[in-house]
């Protein structure tokens, strides 16, 4: 045979794509595999993707398979994923073509084995007593005799019968029963729903606020209580406002439910045992204290009775007490009549001597010696009082002439003021220089001239006489140009003081030199 023979093609084999290859390989193994389960430890985990997605890998001894949670999934899941730890998870097995790899699409997770469900039970317990949810202090004491028992359990279940039954057996209370599934997916949101309504009820609203929960359920494994480890759950015990008794499961069981709560029964009948009293016992311990307390009362009236009896005995008799008292009245009776004749004689002695002081001393005597001094100074008070009459007379006489020149003399003395005041300003008024031949001179702002060149300087000049003013042109000015009038000159007035007189000058504004009408 020859080299040509096998660089032929072969013309049988059918030539594919790597897409429909990939294609076909994805269809065969999701038709021969579906949904798988697979037991494995979850390694190279990371959390979830910033989309929502987690990708991860199931392995063990002897092979590796890549996995991945879709986002929903992700949120429904009760169990999350976590580095090293050993799972069953159920998916369907498919491939991805871009990597050309297989995976599983996982639907759900959950630990494999009992070990993997302590260590995560153990992990999240330790998590949440160093938050304080399972302090001591926390807890509050369950009533002793509540008035409305709320109890959270399925409605279907032996639970509630065995609860109901033993209240009624114990103390009938009247029960509320918020259903809940207490296993399975959704189970952990309805008793914690259950626990958060519960404590939402208003006092004295249409619906009794229980004064104590009890959270039931029978035994099981402890995939089947652990929606009583769930943290939702063990977060709504802790805060809630009603004493809660948890009663899940059996004896041996334990919940981390049981830590949160307020108390811990062993069974679901022992909760009821513990939420309320033995009434029987509690007639049969009020029958017993009534007996008691009748025959205390018996023993207390016998002995203060007993007690009465001797503190009689002891007591005096009333002739005994009499006795002293009935003496003494008749002491006093004997010494009665001798102190009233002595007191009689007491008196008669006093009444002896005041009619003798009487008889010496009348009364008719000493009202005239008092006869007598008034007519002795019956005439001096009014010789007295006409000498101070006198006296002030002579004072009021002597005011009146003084007020009456009074007005005269002060009339003089302004008058005298006055004619100095006038006199005074008469002479230093420079209008009375006026009126003896002289001149002001002044210029057309009304100024004093003083000077031959100040005159020439100004042109214009208005010359003031004692009976008026009159415009005047000097020497040199320009011909032709008649004088303008000439404003008053301003005058300002002053004030002078001059022998207590008040005197006014005319003051001259401008004045270059001293003249002889500046005052």
């Amino acid at each position: 045979m020859s080299a040509s023979a096998f660089s032929a093609p072969i013309a049988n084999v059918p030539e594919w794509s790597v897409t429909e290859l990939a294609s076909a390989l994805k269809r065969t193994l999701e038709d021969a595999f579906g949904h798988v389960r697979l037991k494995g430890e979850i390694s190279g985990y990371r959390g979830p993707h910033g989309s929502g997605h987690a990708y991860f890998s199931l392995k063990d001894g002897g092979a590796k398979i890549d996995a991945v949670i879709w986002k929903g999934t992700m949120l429904r899941l009760r169990h999350k994923p976590k580095e090293g730890l050993e799972v069953v998870v159920t998916g369907r097995i498919t491939t991805y073509p871009g990597k050309s790899a297989y995976q599983i699409v996982v639907d759900s997770l959950e630990p494999a084995g009992a070990g993997a469900w302590m260590a995560l039970l153990e992990e999240r317990r330790r998590l949440l007593a160093a938050e304080g949810l399972f302090d001591a202090a926390r807890k509050r004491p369950v009533p002793y005799l509540p008035t409305v028992i709320g109890v959270v359990t399925s409605p279907t279940g032996a639970v509630i019968r065995d609860i109901l039954h033993r209240l009624a057996d114990r103390f009938p209370r009247p029960v509320l029963v918020w259903p809940v599934r207490v296993q399975g997916e959704g189970a952990a949101e309805e008793i914690a729903t259950a626990i958060h309504g519960f404590n939402a009820l208003e006092p004295g609203g249409a619906i009794p606020r229980p004064d104590v929960l009890i959270v039931a359920r029978g035994g099981g494994s402890i995939e089947d209580l652990w929606c009583f480890n769930e943290e939702i759950v063990v977060r709504a015990a802790s805060a809630s406002a009603i004493p809660l008794i948890s009663a899940v499961g059996h004896e041996t069981d334990v919940t981390l439910i049981d830590h949160a709560a307020d108390r811990r029964a062993p069974t679901p009948t022992g909760a009821a045992e513990m939420a309320v009293p033995v009434l029987h016992e509690l007639l049969a311990d009020l029958d017993s204290l009534s007996r008691r307390h009748a025959g205390a009362l018996l023993r207390l009236v016998d002995q203060r009775r007993g007690e009465l009896r001797g503190l009689t005995r002891v007591l005096p008799g009333p002739e005994a007490l009499l006795a002293q008292k009935r003496q003494r009245l008749d002491l006093a009776e004997a010494r009665l009549a001798p102190a009233l004749a002595a007191n009689a004689r007491d008196a008669q002695a006093r009444l002896n001597r005041a009619l003798q002081g009487l008889a010496r001393n009348p009364p008719s005597l000493r009202l005239a010696r008092a006869r007598e001094r008034l007519a002795a100074i019956d005439h001096r008070p009014r010789h007295a009082l006409e000498r101070v009459l006198a006296v002030q007379g002579e004072r009021l006489n002597g005011l009146s002439r003084r007020l009456e020149q009074a007005p005269g003399q002060g009339l003089a003395r302004l008058s005298g003021r006055l004619s100095r005041a006038t006199a005074l300003f008469s002479s230093l008024n420079y209008r009375s220089v006026l009126a003896r031949g002289y001149a002001l001179v002044l210029d057309e702002a009304g100024t004093p001239v003083g000077s031959a060149a100040a005159a020439r300087a100004a042109g214009r000049l208005a010359v003031e006489f004692a009976d008026g003013r009159v415009a005047a042109l000097v020497e040199g000015a320009a011909p032709g140009s008649p004088p303008e009038p000439v404003r008053p000159a301003p005058r300002r007035a002053a004030r002078r003081k001059e022998s207590g007189a008040e005197t006014r000058k005319a003051p001259v504004e401008g004045a270059v030199q001293g003249s002889l009408f500046e005052t």
